[in-house]
This record gives structure tokens, sequence and C-alpha cells, in this order.
């Protein structure tokens, strides 16, 4: 094992570094998979060397930046946050090395991944295509198209979490994550014609292992819901929403009891039964990563002080987290999501919306329709913040 040794840093550039890579990781961790990768396995697995680094850095700076009892509480909350962001990290690595150590998945989990909420695409860049030859932020890629790229193929060689500063070339391939609706435009800007969609594969299955898949899918997709909406309640300190993600936390629970029931049944059924092992892993993976969100709202819900440097690490991360109201006569008032285009126009995720008194619904479909006074919850990148907030504005129509 690798020795650590404690370099001087500030808590919030460690808690910054630990949030941007636990979510790369999982992002990883399920490319891997969809796209039978041992090399994105294995970057999962250096990741993790890195995240046990941060780890140890920042407790280390805790320790040494706690010298009263109100200094300790609220560098108790940074800590929690910190395990929780270890506890995804962890198990995404178990996931990858599980794909190291050949695991086989089902060519309908395969199938099923494009569906989840938020997708992974793998594009070629074409020669003379919009991207050959520029850099990311330059034909912003991310508010153009709605995906954010998460990681560069050149040659035999990968690059990781690129920023707007990397430059793409033509014979690159590119892994971008973001809504389905951004997949069209992603692929157009790399050169690419648009595939006919596969369809899912039939052969070997039985009906329980197609349940299995769907609730597969939708544990990832809540599971991630969780891990925004945690971070949301801190910033905003929102108890409601806090109480949100404990609630989804214990759906999980039984979803993955459900999940794990139709693996086993369909188990009778298939003859190869070591592409079902992957799957009760993954359930593991989701469930996890739940109950680290869990842990994170817990924090507010316990009245453990948050500290005004946390606003800091989630708005200087990769992935920022904004607050936002809809005012009359704005671009989005009167208009769908849908109609708004907002995962292709701005490569921002909507969360949760709020309508006057009413309880804040998550996960709003493409038909939830925004009105004067609505507040939205939204996470992306920070130039898409700025189209939001631009569309959400009356001053500009």
């Amino acid at each position: 094992m690798m020795e650590v040794e404690y370099q001087p840093t500030s808590l919030k550039d460690v808690l910054i570094e630990m949030k941007d890579i636990s979510e790369l990781m999982v992002d990883l961790a399920y490319s891997a998979i969809l796209f039978e990768s041992r090399d994105i396995a294995g970057e999962v697995g250096n990741l993790e060397e890195i995240m046990n680094r941060h780890v140890y850095q920042a407790r280390i700076s805790a320790m040494l930046g706690a010298r009263r009892v109100e200094e300790a509480e609220s560098m108790s909350g940074l800590l929690q946050i910190a395990e929780s962001a270890e506890r995804i990290s962890n198990s995404a690595s178990e996931v990858a090395k599980l794909i190291l150590k050949g695991a086989k998945f089902p060519q309908k989990l395969r199938d099923a991944l494009p569906a989840a909420e938020e997708v992974t695409a793998r594009v070629e860049v074409q020669n003379g295509s919009v991207l050959d030859g520029q850099t990311l932020g330059e034909v912003k890629l991310q508010s153009r198209s709605g995906m954010r790229v998460i990681a560069i193929r050149r040659g035999n060689g990968w690059i990781y979490d690129p920023d707007k500063y990397s430059r793409v070339a033509a014979g690159d391939i590119l892994l971008a994550k973001g809504l389905e609706a951004g997949i069209p435009p992603f692929r157009i800007m790399a050169g690419v014609v648009q595939e006919a969609k596969r369809e899912a594969a039939k052969a070997g299955c039985v009906d329980d292992l197609d349940r299995a898949v769907a609730l597969m899918i939708e544990m990832k997709n809540l599971s991630e819901l969780a891990v925004g909406l945690a971070y949301t309640s801190l910033l905003f300190t929102n108890e409601d929403v806090a109480q949100q993600v404990v609630a989804l936390d214990e759906k999980m629970e039984d979803m993955r009891y459900q999940f794990d029931l139709w693996v086993l049944e369909a188990a009778k059924r298939i003859e190869n039964v070591e592409y079902l092992r992957g799957l009760l892993y993954l359930s593991s993976f989701a469930e996890t990563i739940s109950g680290a969100a869990s842990a994170i709202a817990e924090v507010l819900l316990r009245d453990i002080e948050v500290p005004p440097v946390f606003r800091m690490i989630v708005r200087e991360s990769d992935e920022i987290i904004t607050h936002l109201t809809v005012e009359e006569g704005s671009a989005l008032s009167g208009r769908s999501l849908k109609e708004a285009s907002l995962a292709t126009v701005t490569g921002m995720v909507v969360l949760a919306v709020k309508r006057g008194g009413e309880r804040w619904k998550y996960r709003p479909g493409r038909d939830e329709r925004l009105h004067a006074g609505d507040r939205i919850i939204a996470k992306g990148r920070r130039d898409g913040e700025e189209r939001l907030a631009s569309l959400c504005s009356g001053e500009n129509t």
C-alpha cells in the first residue's frame, strides 16, 4: 500500500476534489458496464487511490482546524460529507473490480442503460466536424447539446474529466453524460450520422429479468437524484428536501429487496447465471449511493452546523446546483420542460419544481409546465446555470 504523506491544503479544496472524484467514479463505473471496457474500469481503480489520499488529507485538516468545541462541531458535519463521498467511491471501485475480474452483465442491462434519466453516449469525432480541432469551451458543447464530456480516448490513452480547455481532434472517442435529448445534437456536432436505435435483446430471458433490469434503471435514477437533493438540502438549508432524501433511501431498501428477488427468480430459468451476479452487485451499488446521500442530508436533520464554506464547496465543484425562480414574462413562463428544451439549451438537469405553497415536485417529467413564480432546483455546469438564469429572467424577452 502506498504511504500517504500529509500536504498542507485547505479542507475546502480537498472536499471539492472528493465530491468531483466520487461523482466521476460513479459515471465511469456505469460507462465501463455499458461499453464493456476494462480500461475505464481500471481508471476507476486509479481514482480510488487518489480518493484515499484526499480522505487522509481531509481528516488531518479537520483535526488541525478544530481548536474549540464550536469548530469541532462544524468540522464534524464536513467530515460526515467527506465520509459519504468516500462510501460512494468505494462502492464504484467494487463494481470496477468486478468488471476487471471478468464479470458479465446481461445484454438487456446494457440495452436499458441508455433509457436512464441521465445517459452515457459514445461518439467518434469526424474530420471537419464542429468539434474537430476545437476546445470543449470554444464550441460550448454542454450548453449546446446538454452533454458533459467525462472522458476522451485518444489513441491508446484516456483523458478523464476534461475541462473547457481540453482540445478535441478527429479520431478522438468522446464519452459524455446527459439527458437522452442531448444525444442527437451531440452526435451532429461530432459529425456522426444518427444511428437507428437498437432493439433490446429478446433472447434468453424471462419476465423476471426484464422487471429486474427495469427496476435497476429506476434505482440508478433515484440514487443519483438523492445525491443531488442531499447537496441541495444543505446548500439552501431546506429540511423538506432533506426529508425527501431520507424517504428515497428508505424506498431504495424496498426496491433492492424486490430487485434481488426477481434476479433470483430469473436464475431458475437461465443457463448462465454468471450474467446475474453483476446485477446483484449493482443493486448494492445503487443502495450505497442513496445511503451516502441520506448521511449527507442527516447533517441538516440532526442540526449539525453547516459552515459557510460548504456553499463554496458545492459552487466551485465541477457540477454545481442552482435555485432559481421563473419570472413573469420570461422565456420559460407557460412552457413545458420539453417545449423549452432545457436539457439541450442549458445542459442543466431539473431536480425539482415548487409552485406557491405546494410541496416540491421531484423528478418533474418533460411535460411539466412552468409558470411565473415557480422555483426550480437544477444541477449542471456553470455556463449552463447562466443560460438557465437568463431563461428564467423576464428581462430578455
